[in-house]
């Protein structure tokens, strides 16, 4: 398995809602001296219910981040992967449960206020939206971003499952 330091200075995490990326990102920033990207915090509006920005502000916050040297990026958001993945030099793919987001989704809504990757000013809340995308789409999602995975050839990690996930922290020396 590869490990953290094969992936290079610009590391792109992957994966459903809820899996970890905005965790996993942080502790990555920190054992690296990396900057960190939270893609949600750029997509959405601060100070708002996750209003979405207009598309045009989001892809130019995208790519001007993008440009650095080197930073931790987590979040999906597709009509930004090309430009993003000619960027990278690593990508990490977490892919858990179904079930498992939507626990996690519900914890953080309800227990985890200032959780790690929250939009600034934004309260979280369990909406139906939310645990629609995350019972019905998270399964489709899941596939295309493995099938994504499989066909590129930057340095990659897989971690399917919280097991994997934890088993990372610990071999790599991260901490939550």
């Amino acid at each position: 398995m590869k490990t953290l330091d094969d992936l290079g200075p610009r590391i792109c995490i992957m994966g459903p809602s809820n899996s970890g990326k905005s965790t996993l990102a942080e502790a990555i920033a920190r054992k690296r001296s990396l900057a960190v990207v939270h893609l949600d915090q750029f997509y959405h509006l601060p100070n708002t219910d996750w209003q979405p920005r207009p598309q045009a502000e989001f892809v130019a916050l995208h790519d001007n981040a993008i440009v650095a040297d080197s930073w931790v990026i987590d979040g999906n958001y597709s009509q930004c992967l090309p430009q993003r993945l000619d960027r990278a030099t690593g990508l990490i793919l977490l892919d858990i449960a179904t079930a498992t987001s939507l626990l996690r989704y519900v914890r953080r809504s309800w227990f985890e206020a200032g959780r790690v990757g929250a939009l600034e000013g934004g309260q979280d809340s369990v909406k139906w939206l939310m645990i629609q995308h995350i019972a019905v789409r998270t399964r489709d999602n899941r596939r295309r971003y493995r099938a994504m995975f499989d066909g590129i050839a930057l340095p990659k990690i897989l971690l399917p499952g919280t097991r994997a996930i934890d088993h990372f922290y610990r071999m790599e020396g991260l901490e939550r």
